[in-house]
């Protein structure tokens, strides 16, 4: 049996919370990443975390990636589990959503800098990935505890600002400047997530 199957006790503490941590379109894992960072902070404090290499990310196919998250899912237990997402890591989750028999919802799931719909729409190797703002709506099923999106109003994969597009339904940080929050905006260490993780009821700024 799963560990998800398993019923669930009360709130994780820190020493038993678990991390599943996705990436974005074209990352290969850079170890200057904050999601490289991150993982490795977490693992050594003691936390389970798991941070696959979904599948050619430069040419993408959402059945191939769901299919690596539900394994890693199916390893975890939801119960204690934090999902973290980045890029097109979110609008992966968010057809996860839509899944029958998938180990859902999970403690907590948080978005960073999700791409715009007419982006993914406008790039054909993400055909897989289409979806509307609507999608996003689902994601709260998805999560115990009402999921938080982290994004910046000058994302160039998300023109229309993400906290205007799927704001609805989520707890939502702003962060000015950010940009898409990846290596090229600077964000390498990032010591405000890192707080987050332990404290997951305060907010997540720029550092």
């Amino acid at each position: 049996m799963p560990l998800w199957a398993a019923a669930r006790g009360s709130a994780p503490t820190l020493a038993d919370r678990q991390f599943l941590i996705l990436h974005g379109w074209q990352n290969n894992r850079p170890p200057a990443h904050w999601q490289y960072r991150l993982a490795a902070r977490l693992r050594r404090r003691g936390s389970l975390v798991e941070y696959p290499q979904l599948p050619a990310p430069d040419e993408p196919e959402l059945k191939r990636w769901l299919a690596v998250i539900g394994d890693r899912l199916d390893r975890l237990n939801p119960g204690a589990l934090t999902v973290i997402c980045h890029s097109l890591a979110c609008v992966a989750w968010s057809h996860l959503a839509v899944l029958d028999g998938v180990a859902l919802p999970v403690d907590r799931v948080l978005f960073v800098a999700p791409p715009a719909p007419e982006f993914v729409a406008a790039q054909p190797v993400l055909r897989d990935f289409q979806f509307t703002a609507e999608a996003f709506r689902k994601v709260a099923a998805t999560s115990l505890h009402t999921p938080r999106l982290v994004c910046s109003a000058d994302d160039p994969y998300c023109r229309a600002g993400a906290a205007n597009l799927f704001g609805d339904g989520f707890d939502v940080d702003l962060v000015p400047g950010a940009g898409h929050f990846d290596l090229a905006a600077g964000y390498g260490r990032w010591g405000s997530m890192v707080r987050w993780c332990r404290r997951p009821e305060r907010r997540i700024g720029a550092r």
